[in-house]
């Protein structure tokens, strides 16, 4: 009988699968080449197929008729083609998410059974078969402390001789440990529904009746040797055939995987599931080798089950710490002390399904039954929060099919988007193209809400990120540039706020072309729309700040000004960003804003600001600086054209560089350097103020020498009346003064002594109240002395005002403050007066002293004389020429102009000249 059974089952694998044209599934399905096996005895044979509705992928489970008629004669040929139609009509009225999901009833050929299910990667067995034939026989898998169960092969195990031919359909499929985890609690899920709801025993768990889907979700099936139970005691025991070799395999429960009641005592319970269960862990765990392996032969498994202890104990090391004591206890030959589907699921190995991961996994395996609200809620919510801790391979694998089922649906879209957009941007290229852009592209180009479209707008950075250019471009860009063209109602206006967060976001993929002839016009369009909204105001100008660098003159001109103009500004953080991109236009070359466009553009909405009391002072700072850049820009532009720095006109703003240009600094005067005198500096008075500010003069005329006109000389120095220039006669005498202060060459005047004549003490200051040096007159006693006054002050024209920083002085000898006779002017020492006034004074009083010309002659030799006195010996040559003009001057009185004129050549040539007034 064995040897039949084993003919039959060579056969049967060995046939090829009949033709399915004659089903009549193929109207409704595309079906595609067969992929696995799985069911009892593997008898069914899966397909990957397509729906031709609506394209959705599919599996299509396919059974032969003539496996049945080989094995049975007609009549138990029915009956066991009737539990067949039973067990998938039963699974497709449950509709249970822990079992395998029926999408389309069973259709019926002449040669084939067929129906359609949701798509399905393997049977278990068809995966642990992979793992089971890659150990070398003889060899024991390897026991770890911390096992990852049928994970990749280590490198050391690559290297040795595996068997190069595999079982059938064999599935290379790697667990982590999550889906492990996941995957037994599945299953523990399905038995908890089969034995409480259902009131099933399924007697048949193994792994040949665990589907694997393309979710990676485990699913249970083949419920063709179910038994009713008694509801109100699950546990209590019913009695069953036990296994036989006289029926066939294909017709009883896998033997391997049987409970040692049924095999002893023909009887059965939830219990004894359980005791399937534990052994399906084991194999799990066992790298796919069952512990019983009775060969479909009751006599070796009934000695093995002897041994079922020490088997279990070999195995334990492999089994997770946290699993091993209820795998120990589901083991156990006396069914009592098995847990059951309510109490396996509390322990410890299982708690973790308290983590996000596993709880968004598992609401993901029941969300069709739920309703739109907490469809949202999960998506917006926990599964966000939950998708950084499930691996990529099961986000692909378990969450997308998901979400790409939910996408279609509009009420959840905007919601479904999030989790979408989370998965696009940790996608690599390959993941985005494979997964992410067929969704995308259909999504696109479908109807969809607002808030969806918001929401798409709004992370397009994301999606364009691991786009080609040529998608960003043809399919993704028109979308944004027709979301600015909407009407201005409230719904479009929150898509075109959303596109306005987009192009932000987006800039840098926009190309030029589009940017100077689309995007542009379509802002400032959309501002005029929206003048006083401020959040539609910040997203524009937050765009302008990322593309300003990209713009020429004319897009300046033309679009972002007139934009900015067009702004009612308010809020201070909005004037503050329009005060900071005008800086930036202008700080720009290229730009080039005019002044014209700064006088009445620019400024005019600025300065209104300057009064609003919502700015703070950073803000106010800021708006004020900028209005001074742009009237500085406007003074240089304006001044070039007049010409008005030629014309030396002040002005408020150039008056203080206009001073310093035409100082005393800039003069070209040689040095006149008096030694052995003191220098002392002293503010002017308010009237030396008004008489400078009043005086007007002129640069010395061609012709003069020193400062001095030549015709002019005998006028100044015999005070003559008819000057006509009157600050042409003083003198002017440069003398270097470093380290000076602006406002000491206006409000300063050096005041110089003249050292008294004697030959003791050259250069010195007599003693007195005054201070001050004095000389003999020849009209009063040989003992006697009287003041004298000399006071040369310098011109007061506004060409001669200003910065000196050591360049030279004009000399100023101020009067004594007692005069003798009252013949000269009795002032202050802080008030100097004209020399040309003092030699008039004395004039008035002695008009012999102008009208002798020996006795002019003889104070010019006086003054001659004592300068000479006091030449150095080294300055032989001076000296001589010195002597030589004051001869001369004595001889007549109208040569004294010229010889006046050399002299003071030689004095400017004479370092060290002391100047004393003798008898």
């Amino acid at each position: 009988m064995a040897g039949i059974i084993s003919k039959l089952k060579s056969g049967v694998t060995n046939n090829t699968p009949p033709p399915l044209e004659s089903n009549p599934i193929m109207q409704y399905f595309e079906v595609g080449k067969e992929s696995s096996t799985a069911g009892p005895g593997l008898i069914w044979r899966v397909h990957d197929a397509y729906r031709k509705s609506d394209g959705k992928e599919c599996s299509v489970f396919v059974f032969d008729k003539r496996i049945a008629e080989k094995l049975y004669k007609p009549k138990r040929k029915e009956s066991m083609l009737d539990k067949i139609r039973w067990c998938i009509s039963s699974m497709e009225k449950m509709r249970h998410p822990k079992m395998l999901q029926i999408i389309h009833s069973l259709e019926e050929g002449n040669n084939t059974i067929a129906f359609a299910s949701e798509p399905v990667l393997g049977s278990l067995h068809n995966i642990l078969s992979w793992h089971e034939s890659n150990i070398v026989p003889g060899a024991q898998p390897p026991v770890m402390p911390h096992p990852i169960t049928l994970g990749p092969p280590s490198s050391a195990a690559q290297q040795m001789n595996v068997p190069t031919t595999r079982p059938p359909f064999a599935k290379e499929y790697y667990f982590l440990d999550i889906e492990l985890r996941y995957g037994l609690l599945q299953l523990i899920e399905a038995l908890h529904y089969l034995h409480y709801t259902s009131h099933q025993m399924h007697r048949n768990v193994c792994p040949q009746v665990i589907i694997v889907t393309k979710r990676g979700t485990w699913k249970l099936f083949g419920l063709e040797f179910a038994e009713a139970i008694i509801p109100t005691d699950p546990t209590e025991m019913l009695s069953v055939p036990p296994w036989s070799i006289k029926v066939a395999k294909l017709a009883q429960p896998n033997l391997d995987f049987m409970a040692p009641e049924v095999q002893t005592n023909g009887q059965s319970s939830i219990l004894s599931d359980m005791f399937s269960l534990g052994l399906v862990i084991c194999a799990v765990f066992n790298n796919g080798k069952p512990i019983i392996q009775a060969n479909n032969n009751p006599l070796l498994y009934l000695k093995q089950i002897e041994f079922l202890e020490q088997q279990v104990n070999n195995v334990l090391p492999r089994v997770p710490t946290a699993l091993q004591e209820a795998v120990q206890r589901l083991l156990t030959r006396d069914p009592h002390p098995r847990p059951t589907t309510q109490l396996l699921p509390l322990i410890k190995y299982f708690k973790c399904t308290s983590e996000p991961a596993i709880v968004a996994m598992q609401f993901l395996d029941v969300v069709t039954m739920k309703d739109p609200n907490q469809k949202a809620n999960f998506y917006r919510g926990q599964l966000l929060d939950a998708l950084p801790y499930i691996p990529k391979k099961l986000r692909w694998q378990h969450v997308w099919p998901c979400l790409q089922l939910e996408v279609r649906t509009a009420e959840v879209l905007a919601a479904v988007l999030q989790p979408v957009i989370w998965l696009t941007n940790e996608a690599s290229p390959d993941e985005f193209s494979l997964y992410v852009l067929p969704t995308l592209k259909t999504l696109m180009n479908s109807p969809k809400s607002v808030q969806a479209s918001v929401t798409i707008l709004e992370n397009l950075h994301i999606i364009l990120k691991k786009c080609q250019k040529s998608e960003v471009n043809n399919e993704i860009m028109p979308i944004l540039y027709s979301a600015l063209d909407n009407n201005s109602n409230q719904i479009q206006f929150e898509l075109q706020t959303a596109s306005l967060i987009a192009m932000q976001n987006v800039s840098d993929y926009i190309d030029d072309r589009s940017l100077h002839n689309v995007v542009l016009g379509k802002v400032r369009l959309l501002l005029e729309k929206n003048q006083s909204d401020v959040k539609v105001i910040s997203l524009i100008l937050g765009f302008y700040e990322k593309i300003l660098v990209r713009l020429e003159r004319n897009h300046i001109l033309e679009q972002v000004i007139p934009t900015l103009l067009a702004m009612r500004l308010s809020d201070p953080d909005i004037i503050n960003r329009v005060v900071k991109l005008y800086k930036s236009m202008l700080m720009e070359r290229k730009f080039g804003l005019t002044t014209n466009v700064m006088a009445t553009k620019m400024i005019p909405s600025l300065a209104p600001q300057t009064v609003n009391p919502a700015l703070n002072v950073d803000q106010f700072t800021n708006l004020m600086e900028i209005l001074y850049d742009m009237l500085d820009n406007i003074d240089k532009n304006q001044r070039y054209k007049l010409k008005l720095d030629s014309l030396g006109l002040p002005s408020p703003e150039r008056h203080r560089p206009l001073r310093h240009q035409m100082s005393t600094d800039n003069m070209n005067v040689p040095p006149f350097n008096i030694p052995n005198l003191r220098v002392e500096q002293r503010k002017t008075s308010s009237a030396e103020d008004m008489a400078r500010k009043n005086s007007i003069s002129g640069p010395p005329p061609t012709g003069s020498v020193g400062g001095f006109k030549s015709t002019g000389i005998g006028q100044w120095f015999f005070g003559s009346s008819n000057s006509t220039n009157n600050d042409n006669n003083f003198l002017r005498v440069a003398n270097a003064f470093p380290n000076r202060r602006l406002s000491d060459n206006t409000l300063m005047t050096p005041k110089i002594r003249i050292a008294p004549s004697c030959a003791s003490s050259p250069g010195g200051t007599p003693g007195g109240n005054s201070g001050l040096p004095t000389r003999r007159h020849s009209s009063i006693g040989p003992q006697e002395r009287r003041g004298s006054a000399v006071n040369l002050s310098p011109p007061t024209g506004y060409q001669y005002r200003g910065r000196s920083a050591g360049s030279g002085s004009s000399l100023s000898v101020p009067s004594a403050s007692q005069c003798v006779g009252g013949s000269m002017p009795n002032t202050s020492s802080s008030v100097p007066f004209l020399l040309t006034s003092s030699m008039q004074s004395i004039r008035s009083r002695r008009p012999s002293a102008c009208m002798s010309g020996s006795q002019g002659s003889g104070l010019l030799q006086q003054l001659s004389s004592g300068m000479v006195r006091h030449l150095p010996v080294g300055s032989s040559s001076n000296q001589a020429q010195l002597t030589t003009h004051w001869s001369a001057l004595q001889g007549a009185t109208a040569a004294g102009y010229n010889a006046l004129q050399h002299t003071a050549m030689a004095v400017r040539k004479c370092p060290s000249l002391n100047i004393t007034l003798t008898r």
